[in-house]
């Protein structure tokens, strides 16, 4: 019931009370874990409070490391200083893993790594591989109203060459406001249905999460884990469509660069079919870039009139590559235009 409670703790990434955590959401305290082993940035900030008030350490954490509970304390006290000294505490699980192994830098590695386990955050393959934040530009264009980070990129959710769905944690600062009430109890009681075995109501239970543009996914510790579902249009590009000459080429390029791989989305609005427009970047790269130097997408300049997509546009025309082998290829917009959907 506990795992199923971690998302319920980000409203904000503010420590909160226990009761705090219970009352804002009208649920009865024996709804609550009396000690969190709740996921992500707002269950970390909700020990470290918890730690500072009555200098405890989470009950459950034993199961995941093998030091004593008096070293456990000493963690949480390293934890609480340095979250007070951080100018700007973590706000995604990438930030958060990373906050952890750089506060507890001289513990030994199985102890930092039970840690992340225990929180259900990113774990590097490396000692020396701290997780970061995607790169993407030190100021967005004009234009770009909110940032989104996603989790890692499933290849089936790619629908063309600059289409896909993605997932934010519900945990997020933006996102925990608006959790729907209904959601949050559905999440709950099917929580208490698989509990009981009952798979007919909790898959009923997981239809209505779904209907309502949400998802739970199954944590690495089998916790639960809400997200939020968001279609994405790349903005400033229009790659040829899956009927066209190179749309399935585009669609496998796209899928390529992002499949599980975590996202940074710099968004701009919202198009007429409800989809949010966006840059994305990934890896360090800016998938729009690549998708046009690849010559597998137009500069679709009608809505975007950046000179840099231009110039990557023809720099994959001059070099012929991709669509550009074609002598005359069509435009995508033109190509809809003519075969309208009924």
């Amino acid at each position: 019931m506990g795992n199923a409670m971690r998302f319920l703790y980000g409203s904000c990434c503010k420590p909160k009370t226990q009761e705090d955590s219970a009352d804002s959401y009208g649920h009865h305290h024996h709804d609550v874990p009396t000690t969190t082993t709740v996921v992500g940035v707002s269950a970390l900030a909700h020990d470290l409070l918890n730690y500072e008030h009555t200098c405890q350490v989470p009950e459950g954490l034993s199961q995941y490391v093998a030091s004593s509970k008096k070293a456990q304390a000493k963690w949480y006290g390293k934890l609480l200083q340095a979250w007070k000294e951080a100018q700007l505490p973590p706000r995604t699980r990438k930030q958060a893993s990373r906050f952890v192994i750089q506060a507890l830098n001289e513990y030994q590695k199985t102890d930092v790594e039970g840690l992340l386990r225990f929180y259900g955050l990113p774990i590097p393959r490396k000692r020396a591989e701290i997780p970061g934040e995607e790169v993407c530009p030190a100021t967005w264009p004009e234009g770009v109203q909110f940032e989104l980070h996603t989790f890692p990129v499933d290849p089936k959710a790619v629908g063309d060459g600059d289409g896909l769905t993605v997932y934010v944690d519900a945990t997020d600062p933006r996102e925990a406001p608006n959790v729907p009430r209904a959601v949050q109890l559905a999440v709950l009681r099917r929580a208490k249905a698989r509990a009981s075995r009952d798979y007919t109501t909790a898959d009923a239970l997981q239809q209505n999460i779904a209907d309502a543009d949400y998802r739970v996914f199954n944590g690495s510790n089998n916790e639960d884990i809400l997200a939020k579902k968001y279609r994405i249009r790349l903005r400033g590009i229009d790659a040829p469509e899956m009927q066209m000459p190179y749309g399935k080429e585009a669609k496998e390029e796209l899928t390529k660069l992002l499949q599980g791989q975590c996202l940074t989305i710099g968004v701009y609005g919202e198009d007429q079919f409800g989809r949010l427009v966006g840059d994305v970047h990934c890896n360090g790269k800016f998938v729009q870039k690549t998708m046009l130097r690849k010559g597998l997408a137009w500069h679709y300049e009608m809505y975007d009139k950046r000179p840099e997509l231009k110039k990557w546009e023809k720099q994959a025309r001059d070099a012929r590559v991709g669509l550009w082998a074609s002598p005359n290829p069509q435009k995508p917009w033109e190509w809809r235009k003519n075969n309208r959907r009924e």
